[in-house]
This record gives structure tokens, sequence and C-alpha cells, in this order.
């Protein structure tokens, strides 16, 4: 049944789990999203004595958004390493065979507090668990390993690193390959760099070494997800992993005051939705698991992207 906005919600059920079925799971970044109501959320579900509750959206819409999308991608794991309470909570309300892509929290991935308000006392000082792998196993897989089969990738993104944090694209590696090496078997993992100077051949093989994908983004500094595409090494691993976040020198606050509250897209980007169905194609073609999630700062609604690149 069609929404009332005109949103085609089943038809993307029914093609998102077609594609699932051959291993290419597509979903969003995140999925608490009031401006999808009458897309992808029945706002019936979600209103107390006549009136909208935000608190029950907020608590319940995961279930009615894995009823559409087969994955999704938690970013909310980037700013904590979550609760046995908050991953019991959220893991219920998906079915078995949906698949969660997670990042790694920030104090294993940023080696530099950055200058911000959030970080307080911490701002602008050196990161002392910056990829720190016991650390991450103890408080993180630990804690998520009862929900190990439902987990579809790990993502450590490392966000625009600082000339005074890494120095060079050299130091970085020799960071990272002992860290993946020391990294527990039996989990997926995934690395999305936002510096494009560390697009090097040493960067690939590290990740081909570990058959860790190396993330397909769509960032403000990064290039073009066909331009990554296109570099020989960048298939490192036999997993693919794209994240479509933003327009290509945007900055995130920008796009946020253009699309909120993401009720439809606001402006197409081809060159992106290119690259994820070229990706997507690949993945089919090659027989290759995959997964691809769109953020609603690309074009203004996730949903709306997705649909665009699936017909």
């Amino acid at each position: 049944m069609s929404e009332p906005s005109g949103f085609d919600r089943d038809g993307l059920r029914d093609r998102l789990a077609g594609l699932a079925a051959r291993g290419v799971r597509i979903g969003g970044s995140s999925w608490k999203y009031e401006g999808w109501l009458d897309q992808i959320y029945s706002r019936s579900l979600y209103t107390v004595r006549g009136r909208f509750s935000r608190k029950r959206f907020e608590d319940t819409c995961l279930s009615e958004y894995a009823t559409v999308f087969p994955a999704v991608c938690g970013d909310f794991a980037f700013y904590q390493f979550p609760s046995d309470t908050l991953w019991s909570k959220l893991f219920r309300q998906t079915p078995p065979a949906f698949r969660w892509g997670l990042k790694a929290p920030e104090q294993i991935t940023t080696p530099q507090w950055p200058v911000h308000p959030r970080y307080g006392a911490l701002a602008g000082l050196d990161n002392p668990t910056f990829l720190d792998a016991e650390l991450f196993t103890n408080l993180f897989l630990g804690p998520l390993s009862p929900y190990r089969e439902q987990v579809g990738v790990i993502i450590f993104e490392f966000n625009s690193l600082r000339p005074k944090g890494v120095e060079t694209a050299a130091e970085f590696m020799l960071k990272l390959d002992p860290f993946l090496a020391a990294l527990p078997r039996g989990w997926r993992y995934a690395v999305e760099i936002r510096n494009p100077e560390l697009l090097t051949a040493k960067y690939f093989d590290s990740l081909r070494a570990h058959n860790v994908p190396h993330v397909y983004n769509a960032w403000t500094r990064m290039p073009e997800i066909r331009e990554q595409m296109a570099i020989p090494q960048s298939r490192t691993a036999d997993l693919i992993v794209a994240r479509a976040l933003l327009r290509r020198g945007r900055p995130y606050e920008e796009a946020v005051k253009k699309f909120a509250p993401y009720t439809a897209v606001q402006e197409v980007n081809e060159p992106v939705r290119q690259g994820l169905r070229e990706l997507v194609d690949m993945a089919m073609v090659d027989g290759t698991p995959a997964f691809i999630f769109v953020n609603n700062r690309l074009e203004g609604n996730s949903p709306g992207t997705i649909v665009a690149i699936t017909e």
C-alpha cells in the first residue's frame, strides 16, 4: 500500500529485499527522522491521545524501519561505548536477517580531540587510546558479542586527520596496520578515511593483507566515489562497503541547514548516484556481499535517494 505522500514504501521494501537476497544490503545512516513520516513511518503508530509522540517514535520506530530496510548504519556508536542495555534495546527491535553497520567509537579512531565545546577540557589534547585494540575488544566487541550474527560490518572512521595527529600517510600506516592485525577474527571490519592524501598503495595493501574493505565514501574532502573506485588497488576485500554522506565540497553543517528535516530529495547528486549504482552492479556481477549506506545530508532524503539508485 502506498503511503499518503505517494511514496511507494512497499515497492522499495520489495526491491531492497530482492537485493538483500543476493547479498547487497542498502540502508540509511541512522533511522530516527520525523521527516520520514508518511514515507517509511506510519504516523498512526506514534500517536498518543491524538497527538504525535516523539518519545514513542524515537523509542520504537526502528522496528518499522526494519520492515522496509535490510540494514542500517549505527552512527551513534561513534560517540560512545554503548551499554549492554542499549545493545539489547536495539537488537530486540530488528529481525534475525537484519544487519547492522556500526561505527567504532571515536575513542579508538581519533588521534587528537577536536577543538570543539563538546570535548570540554579534552579539546586539542592527544588521545591516549587511539587505535587501542585491547580497549576496543573489551569495551565494544565484548558487550556486542551476543549479537555478532546481526553485525554486518564495523567501520573505523578516521575523520579528517589533522597533521599534528598523524603527520604523514606513512605514519598513519605504521599505526593502522598493527591495529588491524590485533583485532579479533570472526567480525567484519572496514576503514573509512576522510583525507584524500591517505589513498596510497601502502594503505590499500595493508587493508588487503587483512581482508578489510576500503569504505567508498562521498564526503566533502574526498574524491567522488567513482574516482575512488578507479584506483586500481581500491578493491581490498571480499566485501564492498560504501557510505554516501555529503556532496563534495559541502560542509556538514551547511547540509544540515539546507536539508533538515529531510522530508524530500532537494538536490540530485548524479555523480554519487552513479557511483552507488556501479557498486551495486559490481556486487551483483561478482557475487560479492555489499553494504551501502545513504545519509539524508547527501540529497535531503535518503529513502528517496535509495529509490533512485535501485529503480
